[in-house]
């Protein structure tokens, strides 16, 4: 799938009583296990996952299903306070077409996505069911938010 960019400021806080510095090598395992700990808590699938760190950069690396889970488990852990970047190298075992992706910017709503991508703005719990569970309303998302968009 490869890399994914994600504004390191803003999303879900998942690392606790962490620094605005680079943590140290001793801390990536902690910061590794805490991301792994969120794909669970999200409820996210897979056959095989590991969570690797470096900085502000998520490796990861192991097998799912199908495409949505492979993109659903790297939008979990890229909208994460953070992380910048995740090199998705999962391994999907029936491969599909990847979904395209968009940036929320301030005063974006789902239904004016839905608009501007599908040319229907009624067409916005599609975006939302696709962004499940990481969203959990479709009026809950916020600026650098990055969000899956199917294809219809």
């Amino acid at each position: 799938m490869g890399l994914f960019s994600f504004l390191k400021g803003s999303g879900e806080k998942v690392f606790k009583n962490e620094t605005a510095a680079v943590p140290a090598p001793e801390v990536e395992p902690l910061r590794a296990s805490a991301l792994l700990a969120h794909v669970k808590a999200l409820g996210l699938s897979y056959k095989s996952l590991t969570v690797k760190t470096s900085g502000d950069t998520v490796t990861l690396e192991g097998e799912v299903a199908n495409q949505e889970d492979a993109e659903k488990i790297a939008l979990g852990v890229g909208n994460v306070e953070g992380v910048q970047v995740v090199d998705n190298r999962l391994k999907v075992a029936t491969p599909s077409k990847e979904a395209s992706y968009h940036t929320v910017e301030k005063g974006d709503t789902l239904s004016k996505i839905a608009q501007t991508v599908y040319g229907d703005m009624m067409k916005y719990p599609i975006i939302f069911e696709a962004n499940k569970p990481m969203l959990t309303h479709p009026d809950k998302i916020y600026p650098g938010q990055v969000l899956r968009i199917p294809a219809v």
